[in-house]
Order: C-alpha cells, then sequence, then structure tokens
C-alpha cells in the first residue's frame, strides 16, 4: 500500500501552503541525492517526497488526491512521476538551484531571463571636504561608462534597418528542452545561443556600435550628497550605471565617499570634537568667546578656573542624523596653554603671583630669563 502523501510530508490534512512549502524543503534537505550519494532508499524516498509535495501543493491535484487516494495519473497503473517536472519545484523553493547551493539536475536547469540584459553595475569614488560631508552637497562624479548608442538608438541595427526576431527560440530568449531522468520527466530552459538571450538577431548591424546598441566613453554625474555621510559610506545613484546592450536597463551607480581631513574638527558618531587652545589666564578667570563651529557662531562661556581636558557641549551643532532627525553636539575640549616668550615685566608679574600664593618656583637667573623670553 503506498504511503499518505499527507503523512510522508509530516502535516495534517489541514496543512497550508506554507506548511507544505517548510515541510518539502526540510525533507528535501534530508534525502537528497546530493547529500545521500549511492543510496537507493535515500533516492526512493526523495522520489516520493517530491511527488506528495507537486501533488498537495496544486490544489487540483490535492483535490483529486484528497478524493481518490491517488496522485492523478497514477490510477491506471502508469508512472506516477511521469509528467512531473521537479526542477520547478526546485526553482520556486532554491531559485533554480538545489537545496546544496546548485541545481540538482544540472546548470542547465535554472531558468534563463528573457529580453535585453540589464547593464552593469558601476562604482565610483568621490573625494569630499569635511564640512561638504557633513552638511550635504551636490558634486559631480566621471565614470567611464557604456551609454546609449546615439546612432542606432540603442537597438543595435543600421539605419533603415530593425532586428528580427530570433527564429531558434521565437522571441523567448531562452530553449526548453525535455528529457526523462531517474525524477521522471525534467524540463530545463537555457539562454537562446543564437541571439543570447535577447530574443532578436540583427542581420545589419550599426557600424557605430557594432550591432550592441552602446557606446563606452566618460560620462560626468551629478550626485546629491546628503547631510551627515561619513568615512567609507555608499551611496546608490539608480540607473546610472552602464546602459544594457540593445536597449537593455541600465545598472545602477554606487559612489565610495571619502572624507578629507578638518584641522580643527573630528567626527565621533554624530558628535563633532574639537580642541580649544585657552591662555592660563583666560582658563584662572574665565572668558566669554565667540566660538566659530563649521556652519555657525556661538557664544562660549569659558567657566573660572577650567582645566585642561574639560569639556563643553554646544547642543545641536554637531553632524545632521541621516534622514532629517536632528543633529549631534559639538564638543569643545579644553586646552590650558603654559605663556612663553614672556618679557621682564611678565616675568617680574608671574613671580609676584607666585608669592602671593605662596607657590615656590626656582629662583630667577639670567639663563631663565633667556629660555623665557624665547620660547
Amino acid at each position: 500500500m503506498a504511503a499518505d502523501f499527507y503523512d510522508l510530508l509530516g502535516v495534517g490534512r489541514d496543512a497550508t501552503e506554507d506548511d507544505l512549502k517548510k515541510a518539502f524543503r526540510k525533507l528535501a534537505r534530508r534525502y537528497h541525492p546530493d547529500a545521500n550519494p549511492d543510496n537507493a532508499e535515500a533516492e526512493a524516498r526523495f522520489k516520493e517526497i517530491a511527488l506528495a509535495y507537486e501533488t498537495l501543493s496544486d490544489p487540483q491535484k490535492r483535490a483529486h488526491y484528497d478524493r481518490f487516494g491517488t496522485a492523478p495519473g497514477a490510477a491506471g497503473g502508469g508512472d506516477p512521476f511521469s509528467g512531473m517536472n521537479v526542477s520547478d519545484i526546485f526553482d520556486a523553493f532554491f531559485g533554480g538551484a538545489g537545496p546544496f547551493g546548485a541545481s540538482p539536475f544540472g546548470a542547465a536547469s535554472s531558468r534563463a531571463r528573457t529580453g535585453p540584459q540589464r547593464g552593469a553595475d558601476l562604482e565610483a569614488v568621490l573625494t569630499l571636504d569635511f564640512e561638504d560631508a557633513v552638511l550635504g552637497t551636490g558634486a559631480e562624479v566621471t565614470v567611464r561608462t557604456a551609454t546609449v548608442c546615439e546612432q542606432c538608438e540603442g537597438r543595435g541595427a543600421a539605419e533603415g534597418t530593425r532586428p528580427a526576431t530570433c527564429g531558434a527560440c521565437d522571441g523567448m530568449g531562452q530553449v526548453q528542452r525535455v528529457r526523462q531522468s531517474i525524477l521522471g520527466q525534467m524540463v530545463t530552459r537555457t539562454v537562446c545561443d543564437a541571439c543570447s538571450g535577447s530574443g532578436e538577431v540583427i542581420s545589419d548591424p550599426c557600424r557605430e556600435c557594432r550591432g550592441d546598441g552602446r557606446v563606452v566613453g566618460n560620462r560626468d554625474y551629478t550626485v546629491t550628497v546628503p547631510a551627515g555621510v561619513g568615512q567609507g559610506s555608499t551611496l546608490r545613484v539608480a540607473r546610472r550605471g552602464a546602459a544594457g546592450p540593445r536597449g537593455g536597463p541600465p545598472g545602477d551607480l554606487y559612489v565610495h565617499i571619502d572624507v578629507r581631513a578638518h584641522p580643527r574638527f573630528q567626527r565621533d558618531g554624530d558628535d563633532l570634537v574639537d580642541r580649544l587652545h585657552l591662555t592660563m589666564v583666560q582658563a584662572a578667570l574665565g572668558a566669554d568667546l565667540k566660538y566659530e563651529t563649521l556652519d555657525s557662531v556661538e557664544d562660549l562661556e569659558i567657566p573660572v578656573g577650567t582645566q585642561t581636558g574639560d569639556v563643553f557641549c554646544v547642543k545641536g551643532r554637531g553632524v545632521p542624523r541621516l534622514g532629517g532627525r536632528g543633529r549631534g553636539d559639538l564638543l569643545v575640549q579644553a586646552v590650558v596653554d603654559t605663556p612663553t616668550g614672556l618679557s621682564d615685566d611678565e616675568i617680574d608679574l608671574l613671580r609676584q603671583l607666585a608669592e602671593l600664593r605662596g607657590e615656590e618656583v626656582a629662583p630667577t637667573t639670567r639663563k631663565r630669563r633667556r629660555e623665557a623670553r624665547r620660547r
């Protein structure tokens, strides 16, 4: 007695299409001939579960099975695998490939794409100033690419002529062959050699592009750089890649961002970081400064007694967040500079300050005065 198809797949009789798919995928990986070489029992089981899924996944065949208990075409004693296109099952599950990464029926079983081929994707590097990367800009990139031939308008045929429908594939761009195998009838599809998958042949090619429908040259494109892009970011510019042959759609252009260093600012995520040099007097007594950010001038209050390493936060003056969700902050780190190049009067004033504060300093000598004036 033949095994019940529902039991073979391990599902109930109320199984949904999704239940059937999951069950078949799991079992196909387990019993696939590639995973069980020279195992006749596994091969037979694989054929059974393939037939079970092929039957139950088709509403009409499933209704027939539920009513009569047999797959359509098997009641008369014929081969239940005849007419069964197992390669189509794998096309639906694995994109034309088997469950182990390659087609279980040979490379020719994957479906060929009909019509003009899509052009290649291109890459370019765009070097930006720091400010332009942070605040956004428009910039030009030059790429060497294939563009539509103006002479034939991309058709590939000489003026006054037109491409003809390929007789080998009737314009489908692919040819189909049927063969018998241990799993039953197999349908394989391959790209048509006569037209390379375009579905058309050209008897009188364009002299400018030699029938390709495109020519190669340099092309300038304006790229919109959104505010907030960073080093190593990649922008996708749709339909700015190479034109496809014979009128095929263009690919995309991928622009990789390279950002020049800034003399003051560094980036930390969405924040900007700067080191602000202060004099000893500014740090000790405090100061009110006009501070230049990348795109504005802000009032910055330096507190009394500021030390090297103290950080002041300027809210909302950092990097704009991609997608327009506000900006990061600007973090200003204080660096207190020791005074140099002192005059004799300044040296005397500092010594007086040290005496008032009770701080011990080295005695003043002619050598030390010379050094203090030079630095």
